[in-house]
């Protein structure tokens, strides 16, 4: 089925074959039911399994728009939402929108929120209020999207690791991560943490600073911080990361984002 997806998504005519429909169709539904993923942990690192991305992208040129009506609301797109959620044990909570293609996992509790075509959220995960999850996004389990945090998309290019959030790792509120960062287990962002993949993020434990990019350590407690940098028009702070600590054994999974801040002397 890889095969037939990448050959098809070098032809721009190959969705009129009934064959390469039915192996997009048949990836979107194993998408859907969390049976293959845009990417997985092997013990290489993260590995992008770029032909379900290419999948992804020729389903939406397979799917025509429609409306879809539910109670007071209507929608209209070309992803249909998706169904069967008592079969899989997940709450979802009006108005959450979870699209087809995107999988939850046993457990999950989804407040008004998003979750994106090919993403995919492990067990026990927590997204809350206007939280969103991005396009093939690996949300891992236990984790904990306070209110508003940004998980941002990568389909495009095909190649590119999707953002990556780990076991028991907490996000807190408005944090934004985008372009392929991996937050590592257990690491805890706390508000208003914004990453990119050039984000400098400066480990400030030590006598030196150790500076990260494009990936949190586990375990590492995350707050916004400032350095400066000389433009021609003078000396001005840009964003960055600071890990000011670790979070020790002692702070469980299920403890809330103040509590596992707490001893920092900052907010989650």
């Amino acid at each position: 089925m890889a095969a037939v997806i990448d050959r098809a998504y070098e032809d721009a005519a190959a969705l009129e074959d009934a064959g390469v429909r039915e192996a997009v169709e048949r990836t979107i539904a194993l998408l859907d039911r969390g049976e293959v993923r845009s990417a997985e942990k092997r013990p290489e690192g993260w590995v992008v399994n770029d032909w379900v991305k290419k999948a992804i992208l020729l389903y939406f040129r397979l799917r025509g728009m429609e409306t879809i009506e539910l109670g007071p609301f209507e929608y209209r797109d070309k992803i249909p939402l998706k169904h069967d959620l008592e079969a899989a044990k997940v709450r979802v909570v009006p108005p959450a929108v979870a699209r087809y293609g995107s999988f939850l996992s046993e457990g999950v509790i989804q407040m008004p929120s998003y979750v994106n075509i090919g993403a995919w959220v492990g067990p026990g995960t927590m997204v809350d209020t206007w939280a969103t999850v991005g396009s093939c996004a690996q949300i891992g389990a236990r984790v904990h999207l306070a209110g508003g945090v940004g998980i941002g998309g990568v389909l495009e290019p095909v190649n590119a690791r999707p953002v990556i959030v780990e076991d028991d790792a907490f996000i807190g509120s408005r944090a934004i991560v985008t372009e392929g960062v991996v937050v590592g287990a257990g690491a805890i962002l706390g508000a208003n943490v914004v990453l990119t993949a050039s984000t400098p993020v400066v480990d400030v434990t030590g006598s030196e600073p150790v500076e990260h990019r494009g990936a949190i350590p586990p375990n590492a407690v995350v707050v916004p911080g400032t350095r400066v940098k000389k433009f021609p028009a003078g000396e001005f702070g840009v964003a960055t990361g600071l890990i000011i600590g670790w979070r020790s054994a002692r702070q469980e999974s299920r403890v809330s984002l103040n509590d596992a801040l707490r001893e920092f002397g900052v907010s989650g």
